[in-house]
């Protein structure tokens, strides 16, 4: 016997299932939130390639649409035979620039007749839609006196509101008469149109032409600047590119590490980021005022943007000969190889596609410049021809395409703003070209190991 007495009894409850291990596949709440987020940033990531995406094609779509008519112009082809009696009285004219408009005039009347049109034309609206075309003719059988008596066709370029109208940029309602063009003209140049004198062509002169007068906006061209741009691209890659990676090595390899070459690091990549007019100033104190260099030239312009360019060329170069494995220097080294040696046999060939690259990165940036150009006097309207020699390319007042571009958006006339967006065409081409030369040459010259 004894006194232990059993515990009361109690509502038994049930036995506790034995938990199940989680599956490794199952996705708890803290998962899910960070695959959420991990989404969201694929989505913002994707969101603004799309938004970039979108602004370059509408950036395409405004050059192209702008700038193609640039590359258009409406000329009047008039053919007509010049008799030797007819210039030999137009030469002993006082007046011989009117003489020949008159001969002109008279053979475009003649030339609408023939297509059954008897509208008269006024010399007054001759003059509104093709200029005064009586000293193109003139200098022309000056020149080519074994013409006469000959057919000789003559494409004048129309004036720029003609060439609007043609291009649908001016219409008769929106159109207010002025001295370069009356509503009446448009009728005379619907009849030309009509008998086929007055037709649309490419307009090569937009290429190879030169700067016109701020009236003038149909005979004005890129060509010149182009040159111009050329010949300052000429000094800026003989000037940069040896003094560049030339800094480069010496401070990548030979400098000592000290306070000095700190101080020269920091300000090399200082002067990366100042702003491109300061350039402009400083190479208007040196070259011009004080080294007195001609104005205007493209070899001022040259050495202002081989100041500008530097800092890029040399960061790029540093980066490309730190970018060789320490091992390829210490194998030279091994086999008995000098420093030099090592540099200039091994490090810089492997280091050449990152210089290359980065060079012509710099002259493409250096291309597109206007600020410096126009605080040394290189305007628009000094390009008016091309230079004489080689020399003078280097040496005689000249423009280059962003200031050309800049004057002609600086003009309140229309025209010039198509010529203004055609010449951003042309920029855009030179660019592109700079680019794909840049990945062609690092492809050539990149090695692996």
């Amino acid at each position: 016997m004894t006194d232990a007495t059993l515990p009361p009894e109690t509502s038994a409850s049930p036995a506790k299932a034995p938990m199940q291990p989680k599956s490794l596949y199952a996705l708890d709440d803290l998962t899910r939130k960070r695959n959420a987020a991990e989404k969201r940033f694929q989505a913002y990531g994707i969101g603004a390639i799309a938004i970039g995406l979108f602004f370059l094609v509408v950036l395409a779509y405004a050059i192209i649409s702008q700038g193609i008519p640039a590359f258009s112009r409406t000329v009047v082809e008039v053919e007509f035979t010049l008799t030797q009696e007819q210039y030999n009285a137009a030469e002993g004219t006082l007046f011989k620039t009117k003489a020949y408009e008159e001969i002109f005039i008279n053979a475009l009347s003649g030339q609408l007749q023939d297509s059954g049109i008897e509208t008269p034309v006024e010399p007054e609206a001759i003059e509104r839609i093709v200029g005064k075309p009586g000293s193109t003719i003139r200098e022309f059988f000056r020149e080519n006196e074994d013409q006469l008596g000959q057919p000789v066709r003559f494409d004048l370029a129309a004036s720029s509101r003609v060439d609007g109208y043609m291009s649908g940029r001016i219409t008769r309602e929106g159109m207010t008469d002025s001295r370069f063009l009356m509503a009446s003209d448009l009728d005379v140049v619907d009849n030309l149109v009509e008998a086929g004198v007055i037709k649309t062509v490419f307009n090569w002169s937009f290429i190879t032409g030169a700067d016109a007068g701020v009236d003038n906006a149909a005979a004005a061209g890129i060509g010149a600047s182009v040159i111009g741009s050329f010949f300052m691209m000429l000094v800026v890659l003989f000037l940069s590119l040896p003094i560049g990676v030339a800094a480069s090595i010496y401070l990548e390899e030979f400098a000592p590490q000290n306070r000095f070459t700190d101080l020269i690091e920091v300000n090399i990549s200082n002067l990366a980021a100042v702003p491109s007019i300061v350039f402009g100033i400083l190479g208007l104190a040196v070259f011009i005022q004080f080294m007195h260099l001609p104005q205007s030239a493209p070899l001022v312009g040259g050495l202002v943007l081989t100041l500008m360019t530097l800092p890029t060329i040399i960061i790029s170069t540093r980066a490309s000969l730190k970018a060789v494995p320490p091992s390829i220097r210490d194998a030279a080294l091994g086999v008995g190889a000098s420093k030099m040696q090592a540099i200039f046999h091994h490090v810089l060939p492997l280091a050449m596609p990152g210089i290359l690259t980065g060079t012509i990165i710099g002259l493409a940036q250096a291309l597109g410049e206007t600020a410096p150009l126009l605080l040394i006097g290189m305007v628009g309207f000094v390009a008016r021809g091309y230079p004489d020699g080689f020399i003078a390319g280097f040496t005689d007042p000249n423009s280059a395409m962003p200031a050309q571009i800049y004057t002609w958006a600086a003009r309140s006339d229309l025209a010039f703003t198509e010529k203004a967006w055609g010449g951003i065409i042309v920029l855009l081409i030179f660019l592109l070209t700079m680019n794909i030369i840049a990945i062609i040459l690092r492809r050539r010259f990149e090695r692996r190991w």
